[in-house]
């Protein structure tokens, strides 16, 4: 090769090498993945959405997205639900249910069940006969162990844990009288969870509730774990649902409750987590479903956005919570929200129909709200 030759090879490689460089260059930096909750947060524990059918079904891909993105677990938001999945006493409907484990499946996201035997939302005819009478104790307890049994059998292997039993405990510390607990007694909560384990024994297992932070609902819970506990039941974990607001709850009886749960030895979650940012009725009580208020404007001050008064407090109090998770890493299992953006939140309607809140982590533009960069940056320290 002749030294003329040589030169210009060697030219014609440097400046290959030269415009590589320089295109690498002119990579925009936002090319460049930013963490996410499910990296950062993920070390410690699981970090969950609840999604609702258009989202698994494919008519929410925004939702969906941000779902696979930043999340790696997902709850049924309704579908498991047992008005929804068990209408009637011989029939089931299994589409949307089915597809929702099949979505977690897909993105090798854990899959959550929720719930088992709740009295809000429960199968319509599980609580009377075909006259309209209230069942006796055993037909009941037969209807229930035919629900759990069924449900938990058709995604055995495929759902890492159930909600068994839902808002058992009032505010106070009694017990909620639901049909279950009028028709078969204290009892029916330790006969769900020995349903739902021998159904399928390698399921995890939980008690889940709202207002955790009383401390009548927090002393009655630790009381039922450690006796289910005691007669041999498995319980993994108590779930606190966490319906939260910019003024609500007390944080230092809501960290409390951390501390006492995990004293029970069983992991603790918040399962449903959302931060409510709208001025509510007097008389509003907690996450309880039944409760419908007529729509006044005053209920819903920030059809437009929020201030940005009302944006500090969301940020502030989404800290707060999240640096008592800190504190907590090594007892919480599972963060949870109820929901992926404002726009398909349950609190819009509840408990006043057709209002603006903006009660989640990423917004109406399907975007992270800056909180989220701040809450990563805390679990990297």
């Amino acid at each position: 090769m002749s030294n003329v030759l040589k030169i210009e090879t060697y030219m014609n490689k440097s400046f290959l090498l030269v415009t590589v460089c320089a295109a690498a260059c002119l990579v925009p930096s936002d090319v460049v993945a930013a963490d996410t909750l499910k990296d950062v947060l993920g070390k410690y524990f699981t970090v969950g959405a609840a999604v609702n059918v258009d989202v698994v079904w494919g008519r929410n891909a925004a939702e969906a997205k941000i779902v696979t993105d930043n999340f790696n677990s997902i709850v049924a938001e309704n579908c498991m639900k047992g008005e929804e999945i068990h209408p009637e006493e011989d029939t089931y409907f299994w589409d949307d249910a089915d597809r929702t484990v099949k979505f977690a499946e897909d993105n090798g996201l854990e899959m959550i069940g929720h719930c088992l035997v709740w009295h809000s939302q429960p199968p319509k005819w599980m609580f009377t006969d075909e006259k309209g009478d209230t069942v006796s104790r055993e037909v009941l307890i037969r209807r229930m162990r035919d629900h759990i049994t069924t449900v938990m059998t058709r995604y055995k292997g495929r759902i890492k844990g159930w909600d068994v039993v839902n808002e058992a405990v009032n505010d106070d510390g009694t017990m909620r009288e639901t049909p279950y607990y009028k028709i078969i007694g204290p009892d029916y909560i330790e006969l769900a969870f020995k349903f739902a384990h021998a159904a399928d024994p390698d399921a995890e297992l939980y008690i889940n509730d709202y207002a955790m932070a009383k401390p009548g609902k927090r002393a009655t819970t630790c009381r039922i774990v450690r006796d289910l506990k005691a007669k041999g039941c498995r319980v993994d974990a108590i779930g606190m649902q966490s319906h939260n607001g910019y003024d609500y709850p007390d944080l230092k009886e809501y960290e409390a409750s951390i501390d006492s749960f995990a004293a029970c030895g069983v992991k603790v979650m918040m399962t449903e987590l959302d931060l409510n940012m709208l001025p509510n009725p007097e008389s509003f009580s907690g996450a309880e479903i039944s409760q419908n208020f007529k729509y006044d404007e005053k209920y819903n001050p920030y059809k437009n956005g929020l201030t940005p008064e009302a944006e500090r407090l969301f940020e502030q109090r989404y800290l707060e919570m999240f640096k008592i998770y800190y504190r907590h890493r090594h007892q919480i299992s599972r963060i949870t929200l109820w929901g992926v953006t404002d726009a398909t939140s349950w609190l819009n309607d509840f408990p006043v129909l057709g209002r603006t809140n903006y009660p989640l982590l990423f917004g109406r533009d399907n975007k992270a709200k800056p909180v989220v960069a701040k809450i990563i940056e805390l679990f990297k320290q």
